[in-house]
This record gives C-alpha cells, structure tokens and sequence, in this order.
C-alpha cells in the first residue's frame, strides 16, 4: 500500500485524549479531510453512540465501529481519529497494522477532568466514572501502543502543540507498522 493509498495519520487514545480536536487541527494543517469515526457510526446508523449503546447494546455499536473504520482507512489521504475503544476489536487491530497511528496519551486525572460525565461517552456513565476510566485505561493502554506507531502525551499540552507532536512524527518518517 502506498502512502497515497491510506490516510495521513490515525489517532487513537482514550476518552479525553483530544483526537477529535487534534484530528481537525492536523486535516487544517496538512489540506486533507478529517474524519471521526464516531461522527461516521452516528450518520451510518442515524442515531447518536449513545442510543446505539442504550438500545442495541455495545456489541452491536462495535460491529458498526469496524466496519466505519474499515472503510475510513480505505480512503486515500486524511486524518481519521477513531473511537477510544475501537482498538478493543481485534479486526480493527489488524486493521490499523501498515498505517502510521499517533497514540494520543492522557492520565485518568485529566481525561476524567476533560470528559466531565457526559452522557455522549455511554461507557463513562455510572455509579462510578473515576473507577470505570481507570479499569479503560488498565485495559486499552496494551491496545494502544500495539497499534501505535508513537506516543504522544497531551497531558501538558494545548491541542495545537499536540499536532505539532504528531506532525514532527510524520515528518520524521514514523512509518507504519
């Protein structure tokens, strides 16, 4: 696959990392398009993740989540920011593998701070936010730097540096995996 057959970059990362944010900043930079595949699973199915969720349950959001993501990176050019939890999908997994992916890195202290409790991420809501982002993390974090082909830590940083970070890695050739 050639470098004009795949999107720019793929950002992964927790709830709260900022790839929706980062990802615009870096389409704006780079004249490619931005997508999130959140925002393509919501026009695909016609309903918000959280009525997916509530209604069809997260297997069912999953199946849709790979398959927008599968098709995203088929597209030529652009940035796509994925979905915190879509590296949990071993399809997806595989799918990342020979595209360059930024892993955008935050503490559980700062992602909760930046999400709050926002009825948009289904999987934070709960009797207990803190210990349902912490148990995210334990599990994703492995997933993350599996697919990653760098780190990015956006814990001190504004959006616009953070994609001054992931261009800097686009430039120095962190190639795919």
């Amino acid at each position: 696959m050639s470098d004009v057959d795949r999107p720019e970059v793929i950002l992964v990362g927790p709830p709260g990392a900022g790839k929706s944010t980062v990802g615009a900043l870096l389409a704006a930079r780079l004249h490619v398009e931005f997508a999130d595949a959140d925002e393509l699973i919501e026009a695909r199915a016609g309903r918000s993740i959280a009525d997916i969720f509530t209604t069809d349950g997260e297997p069912a959001f999953r199946a849709l989540e790979e398959q927008a993501i599968a098709e995203a990176l088929a597209a030529p050019g652009g940035v796509l920011a994925v979905g915190g939890g879509a590296v949990l999908s071993e399809r997806t997994r595989a799918a990342l593998r020979g595209h360059r992916v930024a892993f955008l890195s935050v503490s559980m202290t700062e992602g909760m701070r930046r999400t709050g409790l926002s009825a948009a991420r289904p999987l934070l809501a709960g009797v207990n936010p803190r210990a349902t982002f912490k148990a995210l993390l334990d599990a994703r974090l492995p997933l993350y730097r599996e697919v990653a082909t760098w780190e990015v830590a956006t814990e001190a940083s504004s959006p616009d540096e953070v994609a001054d970070e992931v261009l800097a890695g686009l430039s120095a050739g962190r190639g795919a995996r």
